[in-house]
C-alpha cells in the first residue's frame, strides 16, 4: 500500500452561490451620501458628487489596493503587485521581531484595557478595567519592565478608528490567511482605518501580554473579540500573499493540502489575565482567553497569573466604582498578576521558564 501524500490529494471544489453581488448605483450612492448626512455639508454637494463617482468607479473596478508595488525577490512570485500598504505593515513586524529577539532590550509587557467604556464616549465614565489596568502597569514599571498600554475602548472615542471583523479566510484554507492580515484596508469597499496593523506591531513587540478586561454577556467585550478574530492570522498564517495570487482560494487550498507547517508567529511570549465582572461569567471568560492564549503559543505565567473576581457582587451599577475602592483585596490580586507576568517574562527570556512540552512536533498541528 502506497504512502498518503497531502500532495497527492486533488484540492476540493470552491464552493460559491452566497454573495449578493455588487451594489446597484442607487444603493451605493445611499450608502455614500451617510457619510455626508450634516446639514453642514450641504454647501459641498457638487464636491461631494464628484467624490462619490470616484468612489463608485473604485468599488466597481475593485480598486482594494490602489497603490501597489513589485513584490520583489524575497517573494515567491517576484512580479506580483502588492499592497503597499501590506508590505510595510509586514516590515514593521519583521522589525519588532528582531528587537523582541535582542537578549539586551529592556522586557516590554503589551497591557490591554478591554472594555469599550471611557470617560470620553457615551458613559461619561472611566471604566473599572482601566483601573485595574493602570495598578498593573504601575506595578510592572516599578519593577523595571516597560509597559505599552492598549486601550480598546479608543474604538468607541476615537474618530473614524475601527477593527473590522475577520472575514474567515482561515476556513477556506490556512495560507489563504495572510500575516499580517491582507483583508484590510479594502479601499473599493471603504473599509479602512483599520487598528490591527498597529496592534500586531504591539502584540509582536512585547514580551509579555496582559489582558484585563470585564465580562460582558457571559464573554468577552465586542473589542476583545474583535482583536482575537484578527489575530488569528498569527496562528499559522501566511507570510507570503504571492503563494496564493492574493486572494485566490484555489491556490491556496493546494498550498494547505501540499503540507502547511501552520507557523505560530506569536510563541514565545508569557501571559496574564484579569477578568472582572458583576454577577456570572468570570470564570468561563477567563478559561476561553487562557485556552486561545495557550493555542496560539503563549506560555502562561502561572496561576496567579490567571484571575477572575466579581466587584460589586450583585450591588448597583451606579456603585461599582465605590466597590472597587473598598475591595483593596482584589487591587493588590491584580498586582500580583502583574508581578508574576515580570518574573515570568524574566525568566523566559533567560530560559529558565519551564514550559514542558515544548520541543515536541505535533501530530496535529492545524
Amino acid at each position: 500500500m502506497s504512502e498518503f501524500k497531502p500532495s497527492d490529494v486533488t484540492p476540493p471544489e470552491v464552493r460559491k452561490g452566497q454573495w449578493a453581488g455588487m451594489h446597484p448605483r442607487d444603493v451605493f450612492r445611499e450608502r455614500f451620501r451617510t457619510h455626508f448626512f450634516d446639514p453642514a455639508f450641504r454647501a459641498e454637494d457638487e464636491a461631494i458628487s464628484r467624490l462619490e463617482e470616484i468612489a463608485w468607479k473604485a468599488y466597481m473596478d475593485g480598486r482594494k489596493a490602489p497603490v501597489t508595488r513589485k513584490a520583489g525577490p524575497e517573494f515567491k512570485d517576484p512580479e506580483y503587485d502588492l499592497s503597499v500598504e501590506w508590505y510595510e505593515a509586514r516590515n514593521r513586524l519583521i522589525a519588532a521581531q528582531a528587537r523582541w529577539e535582542q537578549p539586551a532590550t529592556r522586557s516590554r509587557v503589551l497591557v490591554v484595557v478591554g472594555s469599550p467604556r471611557n470617560d470620553g464616549t457615551c458613559p461619561g465614565e472611566i471604566s473599572k478595567t482601566f483601573r485595574l489596568a493602570r495598578l498593573a502597569q504601575e506595578t510592572l514599571q516599578s519593577v523595571g519592565v516597560e509597559v505599552d498600554l492598549l486601550d480598546l475602548s479608543q474604538l468607541t472615542s476615537d474618530y473614524d478608528r475601527h477593527i473590522h471583523p475577520c472575514k474567515g479566510c482561515v476556513s477556506t484554507a490556512m495560507p489563504l490567511c495572510h500575516w499580517p492580515c491582507s483583508c484590510y484596508p479594502n479601499h473599493a469597499t471603504h473599509q479602512v482605518n483599520d487598528w490591527m496593523n498597529e496592534i500586531y506591531e504591539r502584540w509582536v513587540s512585547a514580551h509579555g501580554v496582559l489582558l484585563v478586561l470585564p465580562t460582558h454577556w457571559y464573554t468577552v467585550t465586542s473589542p476583545v473579540k474583535l482583536m482575537m478574530d484578527r489575530l488569528v492570522c498569527a496562528d499559522g498564517g501566511n507570510p507570503d500573499p504571492t503563494a496564493t495570487g492574493g486572494k485566490d482560494p484555489a491556490k491556496a487550498k493546494q498550498l494547505e493540502l501540499e503540507g502547511w507547517p501552520y507557523p505560530k508567529h506569536l510563541a514565545g511570549r508569557a501571559y496574564g489575565v484579569v477578568v472582572h465582572g458583576d454577577v456570572a461569567g468570570i470564570e468561563g471568560t477567563r478559561r476561553m482567553l487562557c485556552d486561545w492564549l495557550d493555542w496560539i503559543g503563549l506560555v502562561d505565567a502561572g496561576a496567579l497569573g490567571r484571575l477572575d473576581r466579581y466587584i460589586g457582587y450583585y450591588e448597583p451599577y451606579a456603585t461599582s466604582h465605590d466597590a472597587l475602592d473598598r475591595d483593596e483585596a482584589v487591587q493588590d490580586e491584580v498586582r500580583n498578576v502583574a508581578r508574576v507576568l515580570a518574573e515570568a517574562v524574566g525568566e523566559l527570556r533567560q530560559g529558565r521558564l519551564s514550559d514542558p512540552g515544548r520541543t515536541l512536533a505535533r501530530p496535529r498541528p492545524k
